[in-house]
């Protein structure tokens, strides 16, 4: 398993345990605002970086 898919998959568990603890809407705010508040924290050359490789990956 690849360290992406590990992460994916990581991911997922936690998302599906915020939703038994905590009610919907918060679990949905936590798992929609963390990646969010991630690519903020990237500075402009970074992010352009970040948009370019995503775009090799998907084959444009």
């Amino acid at each position: 398993m690849s360290k992406n898919a590990k992460i994916a998959a990581g991911g997922v568990a936690a998302g599906i345990l915020l939703l038994f603890w905590l009610p919907w809407w918060a679990a949905l705010l936590i798992v929609l605002g963390v990646p969010a508040a991630a690519y903020l924290t990237l500075d402009p050359s970074q992010r352009r970086r970040l948009r370019r490789v995503t775009r090799k990956e998907l084959g444009r």
